[in-house]
């Protein structure tokens, strides 16, 4: 089986020296056979997925937004007036910690929760007019991380990885 380079660590991964705030780059680390999960596709896809998220998080810094509450915001914004229950199920977040989400978007003044005109033991959701002017603007780093990715993978593989996962239950 052929050996796979392990990459090197990100900045976030380096060792820190012996002078305060400095890292000390590491050296490349020999290739590493993977075994099994050279053939294993979640195990890349986890790698991969990993990779989009940190990258995620440091590009969308300033508004401290992680991919879940960017997804949930996204979502609201698309379909104004959607239940938690229909929000938790489409993006696939137990109604627990989609609850606790939602608290956190609320306190920040992103979103709402209002008693639904249609089923009155279900909430409403919608964005704030905060909300929708601070969605625009993650909207535009969001591209960012995007274009970011496009450039890591080449928009041959990005595409083809978009189609094959978005057919994906």
């Amino acid at each position: 089986m052929a050996e796979r380079q392990v990459p090197a660590p990100s900045a976030s991964e380096e060792a820190p020296s012996q002078g305060a705030g400095r890292t000390r780059a590491r050296k490349r680390r020999p290739a590493l056979d993977l075994g099994v999960l050279d053939g294993h596709l979640g195990y890349f896809v986890r790698r991969l997925q990993v990779w989009i998220f940190q990258d995620f998080v440091r590009t969308l810094s300033a508004f401290d937004i992680r991919p879940a509450q960017f997804s949930v915001l996204v979502v609201i914004e698309a379909n104004p007036g959607l239940s938690q229950a229909d929000l938790g199920e489409t993006l696939g977040i137990e109604r627990a910690r989609l609850v606790r989400l939602l608290d956190g978007l609320e306190k920040r003044g992103l979103t709402r929760r209002q008693p639904s005109p249609n089923d009155r033991r279900s909430h409403a959701l919608s964005l704030t007019e905060a909300g929708k002017e601070a969605l625009q603007r993650i909207k535009s780093l969001a591209a960012e991380h995007e274009a970011h990715l496009t450039d890591h993978l080449g928009a041959d593989k990005r595409n083809a990885l978009l189609a094959a996962l978005r057919d994906f239950p």
